[in-house]
């Protein structure tokens, strides 16, 4: 056994990595946030459309579903922490470089080609690989505590984004997110080791140390992803947990995560106000996810996600006919943010029982990716629909409907049964 520093805290050191797998999850979601702040500043800078605008969130939400399964077959074999260290610097260096952008495709290529596929190697299927090699009990809560640090994101940063728009336009914003990122860089060097047993220590709730596998190169990263892919793709739960988690991406970071402020500001909202909405939401988000994690350990996830997306897809249909006034909204924002992300933990441990510990969270980032098409189609779609009829109806009309169909499709998803003991 090679074990290279031991660390204080005994087997709960475990906790110290899940709170840097949080922190990372954070700025990766503050990154992805900062598109709906920058849409009204960069348009009166620059006077680029809402079309053009929303173009660039939506290469970069599907570049950060799409690099998912790529960097949890990495994690497997170059490496967790190298997967890590790479996608937090390219985060910082994509988006310091969109400050001397000057056109709308410099905007497309920094905070949607470049920062997507950084992004995309800090997503929540990095959380399932930490939590499957760190956690043996209480995975579901872990993994609810990371699945919510993507609404945390939006609670610190989103607030203190509009304020720096409102105040000094655009750039405060690139240059806090940038440096968000980047110092992130030297924690996770310092204070994550690759795998217990680097450090002498069994997986929490494990009695027993795994010794590493055997170090991989990249290649055999990208082959793994595409094999575990084919043997999935034979299956209707793989398929099912696809299209479930699309409509999940549509009606969440896609439509709410990018329009709302936008939406709100057709409704007459200011832009810190709106924000301040969003951060509401994510501050509930940390309580209905985590929540969600611990029903996830006791109940069936499939009747979870029964209810979860048939909440979410009623309360879109809802919020376009409402009244914004602060009780309406204070409403929408309690009810949609518990909501949030509490899909995640269910689906996590749907694709972990269909296709095990090693090949799930494989599986999983696969399924993320159908998440991020959802949220690129809405976040796109959105922007040229309201482009076009000058009004935000249609879209949370249409999310909403898909929200009620995953509802019922949740139901249908197979789960293997339990072994039953000689």
């Amino acid at each position: 056994m090679n074990v290279t520093a031991r660390r204080p805290f005994g087997q709960n050191y475990a906790w110290v990595v899940a709170a840097v797998t949080f922190f990372s999850l954070l700025a990766a979601a503050g990154l992805r946030a900062a598109p709906g702040v920058l849409l009204t500043p960069l348009n009166k800078a620059f006077g680029w459309d809402r079309g053009s605008l929303s173009a660039a969130a939506a290469v970069g939400i599907f570049l950060y579903g799409l690099v998912g399964p790529f960097a949890a077959a990495l994690m497997q074999t170059l490496g967790l922490k190298r997967t890590l260290i790479s996608g937090l610097t390219l985060m910082a260096l994509a988006t310091a470089a969109s400050l001397f952008m000057r056109e709308p495709w410099q905007y497309v290529l920094t905070w949607g080609v470049l920062s997507g596929l950084g992004s995309g190697a800090v997503a929540l299927s990095m959380g399932a690989t930490v939590v499957n090699r760190w956690f043996v009990a209480r995975r579901g809560l872990v993994m609810g505590l990371l699945s919510a640090s993507t609404a945390t994101g939006s609670l610190i940063f989103l607030p203190g984004m509009a304020a720096l728009a409102e105040r000094g336009g655009w750039r405060p914003v690139v240059i806090a997110v940038a440096l968000a990122a980047a110092l992130l860089v030297p924690l996770v060097a310092w204070l994550m080791p690759e795998r217990p047993s680097d450090i002498g220590l069994a997986p929490l709730g494990a009695s027993e140390i795994e010794p590493p596998p055997a170090p991989g190169r990249a290649l055999d990263g990208v082959t793994l992803a595409f094999t575990v892919l084919a043997r999935a793709a034979r299956t209707s739960r793989f398929w099912l947990l696809f299209a479930t988690f699309f409509v999940c991406g549509l009606t969440t970071n896609g439509l709410v995560g990018t329009h709302l402020i936008s939406f709100c500001g057709d409704r007459g909202l200011a832009l810190v106000q709106a924000g301040s909405l969003l951060a509401a939401m994510g501050a509930f988000d940390i309580i209905g996810t985590t929540g969600s994690g611990w029903l996830t350990d006791r109940y069936d996830p499939r009747k979870l996600l029964f209810v979860y997306y048939s909440l979410r897809g009623l309360s879109l249909m809802a919020l376009p006919f409402v009244t914004f006034d602060l009780t309406n909204l204070a409403v929408f924002a309690v009810f949609y943010g518990l909501d949030w992300l509490a899909t995640v933990p269910p689906t996590v441990r749907l694709a972990n029982e269909g296709f095990g510990e090693r090949d799930g969270p494989i599986v999983f980032g696969w399924v993320a990716f159908g998440h991020q098409i959802g949220a690129a189609t809405a976040a796109f779609g959105a922007g040229v629909l309201r482009e076009i009829d000058g009004s935000y109806l249609e879209p949370f009309v249409i999310a909403g409907a898909f929200g009620l169909f995953a509802g019922i499709a949740a139901l249908a998803i197979h789960r293997p049964r339990p072994a039953v003991a000689a």
